[in-house]
């Protein structure tokens, strides 16, 4: 056994297990080629961060992981589809014109954000109203499944508590019920638009992690005398800052009309729980243009150009990166804590006025039934509800509430309810 040993393993082989040992410590003391790797990586993040600040001016985007990911996409979209901005908002919503009541599709990321973020920004009168007809809606439900066990007002106090307390168990409370209609205007003190937009938490982060990372960028150079990591930090952030300066960014993320006076209806559509309503006053933005603007707007030569160029440095950059031996822990704490900032900045909630868009609140409708809100609406705001019914009631209309809109003035309303009973009565009639 020992000849075979001998024969199978010779004295001067260069079988060593410590050789990966020794391959696995040298890479977690100096992980030279991680951070090349993962400057592909992420590209989407970097994308949404830049949608989010881009467009008003200096843009405090820091340098992360996934930039040379993202260069990359964006040649190949500013060529392909001739677009900078995320060629669809990550909420879909639709805007209503309060006049003319006609409806369409949302391409814009302001108010797809502006929508998502609702529940974030909205007044607290606006969160108390819901929660009330939530609470409303739920002991409706309660009170429906009592009477449906045969419990009514039964004389035992106590009995009844017990009651209740089973059917709450038993019963689920609902996450939404009826129809909040919020009412605001664009504000007069303020202007609307890319020049107006408030400087938030988020922009600010933008620097101050820039300083976090140039700091610590500072440190090998100062310790060991490391200038690489420095000089590739800076590099990186003033490519990163300067692809938000493009001119582009405003072009696509505002391109709608000023001082629009029509009033407008945000809202995700049929079964929503939120419906925005933004009252025309000559100081907003023309929300119908900005709704479907950018689908108009395509990227210029020179923009693509640049595009070009930057993709270029970003894939230089890498290159150069790469090559560094030494103190790349330093590096890979740079490109993390930019990462994680970028995340924060793609998905954090915004106010309006951080997209140009600043309002006012003014009051705020509520019922747990939507068509009951709708009626409150349009006694305050003649044509507004009328404007809102065609989409949460595309069907034909309960008689009593035929009669009700009749008694507002509507006559569209009841145009709409004979045609489709017409086009109910034609569907028979073939079938027959």
């Amino acid at each position: 056994m020992a000849p075979l040993l001998a024969h199978l393993i010779p004295r001067d082989s260069h079988f060593d297990p410590t050789v990966t040992s020794t391959e696995f410590r040298n890479q977690w003391v100096h992980p030279s080629d991680v951070f090349s790797v993962l400057l592909i990586l992420g590209g989407d993040v970097v994308a949404r961060a830049l949608a989010q600040l881009a467009g008003g001016g200096l843009t405090p985007i820091t340098f992360s992981f996934g930039w040379v990911a993202y260069s990359v996409s964006a040649v190949a979209s500013a060529l392909g589809e001739n677009k900078l901005m995320p060629q669809s908002p990550d909420c879909k919503c639709m805007i209503i014109n309060g006049k003319s009541g006609y409806t369409r599709e949302n391409s814009s990321w302001i108010i797809g954000r502006i929508v998502r973020d609702f529940d974030h920004w909205s007044d607290q009168s606006i969160k108390d109203k819901t929660q009330e007809i939530i609470d409303k809606k739920w002991k409706e439900i309660l009170d429906s499944e009592r009477k449906n066990k045969g419990v009514q007002n039964p004389e035992d106090e106590e009995s009844t508590r017990a009651d209740i307390h089973v059917t709450q168990l038993q019963t689920k409370k609902p996450k939404r019920a009826g129809l909040v209609v919020s009412i605001y205007r664009p504000s007069e003190k303020r202007r609307a638009g890319a020049i107006a937009i408030e400087r938030d938490t988020i922009y600010w982060s933008g620097l101050i992690i820039s300083i976090i990372q140039l700091g610590i960028a500072a440190i090998p150079c100062g310790l060991f005398g490391n200038w690489g990591i420095l000089l590739i930090t800076i590099c990186g952030n003033i490519l990163a800052i300067a692809t938000g300066l493009l001119p582009q960014w405003k072009k696509e993320k505002w391109a709608c009309r000023t001082k629009s006076k029509d009033t407008y209806i945000l809202t995700k559509g049929n079964g929503a729980q939120h419906a925005i309503v933004i009252l025309g006053n000559g100081h907003g933005l023309n929300l119908e243009d900005l709704a479907s603007g950018n689908l108009d707007i395509s990227t210029d030569n020179k923009t693509r150009a640049i595009l070009l160029m930057f993709s270029t440095l970003w894939v230089l950059l890498l290159i150069a990166a790469a090559g560094l031996q030494n103190n790349t822990w330093f590096l890979l704490a740079i490109g993390a804590i930019g990462m994680v900032q970028n995340i924060f900045v793609a998905g954090c909630y915004r106010r309006p006025e951080s997209f140009g868009i600043p309002l006012d609140f003014c009051q705020v409708f509520g019922q747990s039934k939507a068509m009951d809100t709708l009626f409150e609406v349009e006694e305050s705001y003649s044509g507004l509800g009328r404007s809102i019914l065609d989409e949460f009631f595309p069907g034909t209309l309960r008689p009593h509430e035929i009669k009700k809109w009749a008694e507002f003035g509507t006559p569209r309303t009841q145009d709409r309810v004979q045609k489709r009973k017409a086009q109910g009565k034609a569907r028979i009639t073939d079938m027959e």
